[in-house]
């Protein structure tokens, strides 16, 4: 594991190509999406570096852990690019009064296609993907596919909006048959310089035939741009109901080369 994280912290310290190119453009922080693609030729890796989240319920309490959690990109025409995720490590842990239960392994596989439509001042991109069972016992062990479609509008004066709605088709919790899941993050966001400081309300509702979920958040988050081709960020997440985890916090980096 720590050889890993190693490998990935030099892949980012590795000096880009000297392009005239945009400030890097990530997806991360937040949970929305961003609404653009990798220029053509150019690859990008984004990393959550750390990420753990808490919930505690009736005396129990259940935390989850992600680092590594990387996705690389790669620009296969100016407005589109390809691109794959996994969490290299996560670890869920359950705790009581009882004892204590852990687990712990890789992530999921999730491949996408992002392309982007190449609007001037309001942007929307369209990013389907498709997630293949490789977390184990951490997964369900089906494949799952969905639909992002992120857009963003600039107000000005560094002010942006930004809206990223996401239906998706998920295994029912029966382990047979699948279902319509819908999620949409409205955010915020205000430049200063370097420095882009964000805020988020997300909503998650699950129609699980046995019994649907809907989870909410309020998110903050903060990226500084080192240079045009690196960015570090971090952000805490907080529930607002009692589905929803109690409280998240992440930081990362992302390097354009």
């Amino acid at each position: 594991m720590i050889s890993r994280l190693a490998a990935l912290m030099l892949l980012a310290a590795l000096p880009a190509r000297a392009d005239d190119l945009s400030p890097i453009c990530p997806d991360r922080p937040g949970k929305g999406t961003s609404p653009c693609t990798v220029e053509a030729e150019h690859a990008q890796v984004e990393i959550g570096l750390y990420d753990v989240s808490t919930q505690r319920r009736s005396g129990t309490t259940t935390d989850l852990t992600l680092a590594g959690n990387t996705l690389a990109k790669y620009g296969i025409g100016d407005n589109l690019d390809l691109e794959g995720g996994m969490a290299l490590y996560q670890a869920l842990r359950v705790y009581d009064a009882t004892g204590t239960m852990t687990q712990s392994g890789v992530g999921d596989l999730f491949l996408h296609a992002k392309w982007n439509t190449g609007a001037s001042g309001f942007a929307f991109v369209l990013d389907p993907y498709i997630k293949l069972p490789t977390a184990g016992a951490l997964g369900n062990g089906h494949v799952e596919a969905g639909l992002v479609a992120p857009l963003s509008l600039d107000l000005g004066d560094g002010w942006s909006l930004a809206d990223t709605p996401e239906a998706d088709l998920q295994l029912n919790a029966s382990g047979s048959g699948y279902h319509a899941n819908f999620a949409d993050v409205i955010g915020i966001g205000r430049g200063f310089g370097p420095l882009s400081l964000g805020a988020e309300l997300w909503g998650d509702q699950n129609l699980d035939p046995l019994g649907g979920t809907c989870l909410y958040s309020f998110d903050l988050n903060a990226a500084y741009l080192a240079n045009n081709d690196l960015q570090l960020d971090a952000g805490m997440n907080l529930g607002l109901n009692r589905a929803t985890p109690d409280a998240e916090f992440y930081f990362g980096i992302s390097r354009r080369f």
